[in-house]
């Protein structure tokens, strides 16, 4: 049995594998939804003693705190190798660095006869970010959603999070939470946490955004609360796509389709190349490199299901069939990637190069690794900056200024039968 699917470009195989990955994009859980609806009118009713009853019966563990204290922060720090924070400090001045350039300042247009226009940007007041606990533990994600908030001058930052089967909260995470500045943590998780953030309850005050990745109770809950609260997306399954030529590292690129792979049985990894060679060359690689990985059973039955090689004519295809698919992320591996950066229209983050590996935008350069899926990145962008600020318009107009154009605003919301509008450019000069 093939441990993944080789599709002929434009067969009858490769029409049937992109309506496959279009139809996973668009399923819903009807009974999740009515669950996480319940969840959430509970923690609206009755506050803290829902997030309490949730935590008991779903992490079977009855919170004495809902908050975690300072000692435990402090303790946390005891228990996390030193060589670790030093890769979580390096690895948040590099976010930093790389989130400081979006920062957009506020500006002032002035015009003759006393007209002065502008645009504020100001940081949210308050943004809770939501982080898995368990085996999902990733303090990778607390960086990358908390930095950016910071450097958007974000009032305060809170973090949820589910704790563990004792009432404590991995100690990668709280230190990760810490070094990101984060300003207070909650041992809550699930639909409950998106609830608590989202409209408040006794201890947990109600946020302005949602942030953070989540299993599907969480994504629901985010859906069902815009509106209330801005949210940053709905992610679907980790997404990636190898684009390479008769050039490319067989080794290198088994790898990399691997570590999608692992994340989730309803993973994509998608090679598409232009040799038929190095296709055989990468699925050979996958066979000798799974053995020694410990998630083997996942990538497996991820890359059985939803993965493929794609074979084309020529590397524009490829191209093309990126921008079909607007991948989460797209690594392009040929003899000189930068030829076809500006052709690339639909991808969350793109990787160029041999030696610029996904994982390595996942930890450690700079660029935000939550990033559109399941083909929103023909319309949506990766976490920056500019999810954290809101931006007012503001305007002053001299009474000459005014009189300038009153009959033309007049004009205007005449023909648009809006005659209180009218009405209020009118009395200023009747």
């Amino acid at each position: 049995m093939d441990i993944i699917k080789v599709i002929q470009d434009k067969s009858k195989a490769g029409e049937e594998y992109f309506k496959l990955l279009k139809e996973r994009q668009g399923k819903e859980n009807v009974e999740v939804i009515k669950i996480v609806e319940d969840i959430i009118e509970k923690v609206k009713k009755d506050g803290d003693r829902a997030l309490i009853e949730y935590t008991n019966n779903f992490d079977k563990v009855l919170l004495k705190n809902i908050e975690v204290t300072k000692e435990e922060i402090k303790e946390a720090y005891s228990k996390v190798e030193d060589e670790f924070i030093e890769a979580l400090k390096t690895a948040k001045e590099n976010i930093k660095e790389y989130h400081s350039k979006q920062v957009q300042d506020s500006y002032i247009l002035t015009k003759d006869n006393g007209i002065v226009m502008g645009r504020t940007v100001r940081g949210l007041d308050r943004v809770g970010i939501y982080v898995p606990g368990g085996t999902a533990a990733y303090p990778s994600s607390v960086l990358m959603n908390a930095v950016p908030a910071k450097v958007a001058g974000v009032n305060e930052i809170v973090m949820t999070t589910p704790p563990s089967f004792d009432g404590t909260i991995n100690p990668n995470i709280l230190v990760a939470a810490d070094l990101a500045g984060v300003d207070k943590i909650y041992k809550i998780g699930g639909a409950q946490a998106v609830a608590a953030l989202a409209f408040g309850t006794e201890t947990i005050d109600k946020v302005d955004k949602i942030v953070g990745p989540g299993n599907i109770f969480v994504a629901m809950a985010k859906k069902s609360v815009y509106g209330f609260v801005d949210i940053d997306m709905i992610a679907g399954p980790s997404e990636i796509l190898v684009i390479s030529d008769e050039t490319g590292n067989p080794k290198f690129i088994a790898a990399d389709l691997m570590s999608q792979a692992e994340h989730d049985v309803l993973a994509s990894s998608i090679f598409v190349t232009t040799s038929r060679e190095l296709a055989d060359k990468v699925i050979k690689e996958i066979k000798l490199q799974v053995e020694d990985l410990s998630r083997k059973e996942i990538i497996l039955k991820s890359l059985k299901d939803y993965g493929a090689v794609i074979l084309v004519e020529d590397l524009n295809r490829a191209i093309e069939i990126g921008n079909v698919l607007a991948p989460e992320h797209l690594e392009i591996i040929t003899r000189n990637p930068f030829e076809y950066l500006n052709d690339i229209k639909n991808a969350g983050s793109i990787f160029l190069g041999s030696y610029s590996p996904e994982p390595l935008g996942d930890y450690m350069a700079g660029p935000n690794h939550v990033l559109p899926t399941s083909g929103t990145a023909r319309f949506s962008s990766p976490l920056s900056v500019d999810d954290f600020v809101k931006k007012s318009s503001y305007l002053y107009y001299s009474e000459k200024a005014l009189k300038n154009v009153n009959s033309k605003v007049i004009k205007i919301a005449e023909t648009e039968g809006l005659t209180a509008h009218a009405n209020s450019i009118k009395v200023r000069f009747n």
